[in-house]
C-alpha cells in the first residue's frame, strides 16, 4: 500500500481524531430539542436546529449554550416563533437559563419546564390556561416572567418552597382571585408584577416581603395597604378599589400619607392596652364554661361520637383524619381480605337505620348549598365553543363530544353535546339533569349547567385544566409525565371517595357504569374529578362506553352490573396507575394484551411486582406502600363480584398507603433509591 498520501488528506483524516468529543450532546438534551423544534413548527430562523437526532453542542444550534455535553442556556427571544414548545422540556436537567420571550407561542404553559432551571422567561407570546403547578418544585428558580400572555384562572398554593425567587411578573394577563398565602413565603422576592389582572380580595399576604418594587395597579384589590410595603421606593397602586375606612392596626390606607400626633399616639395606646386587657378576661371566662359544659356531658356522652363514628365511616367519602382499622363486624370472606383489614360492602338490608339517616341527611344538605345551575341558551354555547369547532375539542365519547368553551366573561368551561337520548325508561333530558344536579363531592366534576333546545342537549361542566388521568399515563405525546407514586395514590385515593359517595353516601345509591383513567379528570393541582356521573342511563352496554380491559367479567348483559362491577373498573384504572399501561394493548404480545389477565397473577409476587411497576417512576416508590397498593388492586378485580370490597374499605386501605409514603418522607427510609433527593416530591411530579 503507498502511504505517500497527500497532505491534505492526511488532514482530513487526522481532524476527526483530535477533537473525539465533538458531537456528544447527551441523548435526552437531543430528543427533547429535536421536540421542541417540531412543535415550533420547525422554523427556518433556528439555525442547525433538526427535527431529529443532530448534536445541538457540537453543531452549534441557534440559541444553544453547552457545557461539555449538556445543554445549559436556552436563548430564543424576539425570533417570530410559532407553535408550542413541546412535552420533553423536563429531559434537560441541566438547563438553568430558558428565555423564549416575545414570540408568537400559544397553547398552555408546558406543565414541566427544564426542573433545574434558575431564569424562566415566556414573557410577551399568546400562551393561555394557568400556570402549572409544576413550578412548585422549581425550588432554584430566582427569576420567573409570564407577563403579556394571555393567561388567566387563579393562583393555586405554589409559593410556598420558591424561596430563591427575585423577581416574579405576572402583569398583563387575566388572572384573577385572590393572592394565595404562599405568596407570604417569598423571602427573597424583590420584584412583584402584578398589574393589569383581576386580582382581588386584600394584599395583606405581602405585608411582610422586602419588596423593591410593587406594581399591582389596574386590578380589583380592595383593603388597605401594609405600612411596610408604603415604604417601597417604587410602587405602584393606582386602578384598585381600596378602602377608604380607618385602617386596621399595622396597616394604612392607600393615599394616607398622614401621621398622628404625640397625644394622639399616647391616647390609642391607652385604649388598645384597655380593650386588650377585657378581651383577654372575656376569653378566659368563656373557656372556664366551655370547661365545665364538656365535663359536665363526658360521661353521658364519651362513647357516642365514637359509635356513632363507627357506624358511620362507611358513609362518609369525605374524611381526611387517619382511619384505623374496619368498622365492620361482618366476618372476612378472604384471606387477602383479611389482611388488609377489609370487609366486603353492607347490603342495603343490613345498613342501619341511622346509616340510612345520615346518608339522607348528608346528600340532602350537599344538594341545597351550590348555586342554582345556569340555563344556556345554544346561541351561548356556539359563540362559546367557535359553533362546536373541532379546534375546541376536548374529547368524543359513545353519547357525544366535549368541547372547551369560553364564555363572554372569560370563564372557561367544557361542554358536553349530547348527540343521542336513547332512554331507557320513563327518563327525560331534565330529569337527568335533575339528578346530577344533587351531585355534589370535592372530587367529582362539578355540574355548573345545561342547555335544553331543539337540537342542542347539552351539559356544562367545570373546565379541567390538566386533561385526564388517561392523557398523562398514555399520551406521551401530549402530556408531561410520569406521575410519582405519591400522586398515584392520591389520585385513586380521591377517586375512590367519588365512587365511595356514589355507592354508600346517595340514597339511592348510585352506579357510575362508567370509571376509567379517561374519566378521571386532573384540576390545577393534580387533584381528581371523577366525570360522567350520573349518566348510567346512557350506559346500557357497558363494553361499548367503558371499552376493552374495564368491563367485569360478570357483565355479559346490562342487568348484570352492579355497585361490584364499578369496583372492578376502578381496580383496573390503579392497575393503570402501578403500571402505567393500557387496559387493553394489542401491540403487546398477546400474552401481555389484556391488563388484568397479565397482571393479576403477579400482584402477591415480590420480584414480580417490582417488574410491573411502571418504567417512568425510576424505581422511586415505597415497597411497603407498592405491595398494600397491589393487594387492593388484587381484591378489586376478583372474577367473583362478591368478594370484592367495597369502596369504603378501599378508600381505608389508601389512607394507609399515604400514610406510609409520608413516614417515609419523614424518615426518609423505605424508599428505593431513596439516595435520590428528588424521589418522592409532595406535590406530585419529579
Amino acid at each position: 500500500m503507498d502511504l505517500c498520501l497527500p497532505p491534505l488528506v492526511l488532514l482530513l483524516l487526522i481532524l476527526p481524531l483530535a477533537n473525539p468529543v465533538r458531537g456528544s450532546t447527551d441523548p435526552p438534551d437531543v430528543s427533547a430539542l429535536n421536540v421542541m423544534y417540531r412543535s415550533l413548527n420547525s422554523p427556518s430562523q433556528l439555525n442547525g436546529w433538526r427535527s431529529s437526532g443532530g448534536d445541538p453542542c457540537g453543531d452549534d444550534w441557534k440559541g444553544i449554550t453547552c457545557s461539555g455535553s449538556s445543554v445549559t442556556r436556552i436563548e430564543l427571544s424576539g425570533l417570530g416563533l410559532s407553535g408550542t414548545l413541546g412535552y420533553q422540556l423536563s429531559s434537560l436537567t441541566s438547563v438553568t437559563y430558558f428565555d423564549i420571550s416575545k414570540n408568537n407561542l400559544n397553547g398552555d404553559v408546558p406543565y414541566q419546564l427544564p426542573p433545574n432551571a434558575d431564569h424562566i422567561d415566556l414573557g410577551g407570546n399568546t400562551l393561555s390556561g394557568g400556570i402549572p403547578y409544576s413550578i412548585s418544585q422549581m425550588t432554584d428558580l430566582t427569576y420567573l416572567n409570564l407577563a403579556h400572555n394571555q393567561l388567566h384562572g387563579q393562583l393555586t398554593d405554589m409559593f410556598g418552597s420558591l424561596h430563591r425567587l427575585s423577581l416574579l411578573d405576572l402583569s398583563y394577563n387575566q388572572f384573577s382571585g385572590n393572592l394565595p398565602q404562599s405568596c407570604g413565603s417569598l423571602s427573597n422576592l424583590k420584584h412583584l408584577l402584578l398589574q393589569n389582572n383581576q386580582f382581588s380580595g386584600s394584599i395583606g399576604v405581602l405585608g411582610h416581603l422586602s419588596l423593591e418594587e410593587l406594581n399591582i395597579q389596574n386590578n380589583q384589590f380592595t383593603g388597605w395597604i401594609p405600612n411596610k410595603l408604603k415604604s417601597i421606593r417604587n410602587l405602584k397602586i393606582d386602578g384598585n378599589s381600596w378602602s377608604s375606612s380607618p385602617a386596621p392596626s399595622g396597616m394604612s390606607k392607600a393615599g394616607d400619607v398622614s401621621s398622628s400626633t404625640a397625644d394622639d399616639g399616647n391616647q390609642n395606646s391607652g385604649m388598645k392596652a384597655a380593650a386588650i386587657v377585657v378581651t383577654v378576661i372575656a376569653v378566659l371566662v368563656l373557656a372556664l364554661l366551655l370547661m365545665a359544659l364538656v365535663k359536665r356531658r363526658s360521661s353521658a356522652s364519651s362513647h357516642y361520637l365514637d359509635d356513632q363514628y363507627s357506624q358511620n365511616r362507611s358513609s362518609t367519602p369525605l374524611v381526611d383524619n387517619e382511619l384505623k382499622g374496619s368498622a365492620s363486624s361482618i366476618d372476612i370472606k378472604s384471606t387477602e381480605a383479611a389482611s388488609l383489614g377489609l370487609t366486603p360492602a353492607p347490603t342495603d338490608a343490613g345498613k342501619s337505620v341511622s346509616d340510612n339517616e345520615f346518608a339522607n341527611k348528608f346528600h340532602s344538605r350537599r344538594s341545597t348549598d351550590r348555586p342554582p345551575l345556569t340555563i344556556y341558551s345554544s346561541s351561548d354555547l356556539q359563540a362559546a365553543t367557535r359553533f362546536f369547532s373541532s379546534s375546541c375539542l376536548l374529547g368524543e365519547g359513545n353519547i357525544g363530544r366535549v368541547y372547551k368553551a369560553t364564555v363572554s366573561d372569560g370563564k372557561v368551561l367544557a361542554v358536553k353535546k349530547i348527540e343521542t337520548l336513547n332512554l331507557s325508561g320513563t327518563y327525560d333530558f331534565m330529569e337527568i339533569v335533575s339528578d346530577i344536579s344533587k351531585l355534589h363531592h370535592p372530587n367529582m366534576s362539578e355540574l355548573l349547567g345545561y342547555c335544553s333546545e331543539s337540537g342542542y342537549k347539552c351539559l356544562v361542566y367545570e373546565y379541567q385544566w390538566n386533561g385526564s388521568l388517561h392523557g398523562f399515563l398514555h399520551l406521551s405525546d401530549e402530556y408531561s409525565k410520569p406521575l410519582t407514586w405519591d400522586t398515584r395514590v392520591r389520585i385513586a385515593l380521591g377517586t375512590a371517595r367519588a365512587v365511595e359517595y356514589l355507592h354508600e353516601v346517595c340514597s339511592p345509591s348510585v352506579i357510575h357504569k362508567n370509571i376509567k383513567s379517561a374519566n378521571i379528570l386532573l384540576d390545577a393541582e393534580l387533584n381528581p374529578r371523577l366525570s360522567d356521573s350520573g349518566l348510567s342511563v346512557f350506559f346500557e352496554d357497558t363494553s361499548e362506553n367503558l371499552g376493552p380491559g374495564y368491563n367485569a367479567p360478570e357483565c355479559t348483559k346490562p342487568s348484570a352490573y352492579t355497585l361490584k362491577s364499578d369496583v372492578y373498573s376502578f381496580g383496573v384504572v390503579m392497575l393503570e396507575l402501578l403500571t402505567g399501561r393500557k387496559p387493553f394493548d394489542s401491540s403487546k404480545p398477546r400474552i401481555e394484551q389484556s391488563l388484568v389477565r397479565w397482571a393479576a397473577p403477579q400482584l402477591h409476587d415480590i420480584d414480580a411486582l417490582a417488574g410491573m411497576v411502571d418504567p417512568a417512576l425510576r424505581g422511586l416508590y415505597p415497597p411497603k406502600s407498592l405491595s398494600r397498593f397491589a393487594d387492593v388492586i388484587a381484591l378489586c378485580i376478583q372474577s367473583e363480584p362478591e368478594f370484592r370490597p367495597a369502596m369504603s374499605e378501599v378508600v381505608q386501605v389508601l389512607v394507609r398507603c399515604i400514610q406510609r409514603t409520608s413516614i417515609n418522607k419523614r424518615t426518609g427510609g423505605d424508599l428505593t433509591n431513596s439516595h435520590s433527593t428528588r424521589s418522592e416530591d409532595s406535590d406530585g411530579y419529579y
